[in-house]
């Protein structure tokens, strides 16, 4: 019984850390750069000051990518597979 116990812990352990290797990633920061043509963005995450060049998916449409745009990435391997827009803050309505 506790050989199965064992067993069992041990292969949860192990799925659960190839979940985690391919899980993907999300980056909050700025697009400084595009080139459709290359298929790329210029990207600064929040809290750096280094530009990081990274390639997006065919999935994405870097034609509605604009620079100086404050988004949050979707990584897979430094690949971008999405980006969406941050909306900046309403303002406080009332008193």
């Amino acid at each position: 019984m506790k050989k199965g116990t064992a067993i069992l812990i041990s292969v949860i352990f192990i799925v659960s850390l190839a979940a985690i290797a391919f899980a993907d990633e999300t980056r909050k920061g700025t697009v400084k750069g595009v080139d459709t043509k290359a298929g790329t963005i210029t990207f600064c995450p929040e809290g750096t000051t280094k530009d990081m060049t990274l390639k997006a998916d065919k999935s994405v449409d870097l034609d509605k990518v604009k620079p100086e745009t404050k988004v949050e990435v979707t990584l897979d391997n430094n690949t971008v597979k999405g980006i969406k827009e941050m909306k900046k803050p309403k303002a406080p309505v009332g008193c």
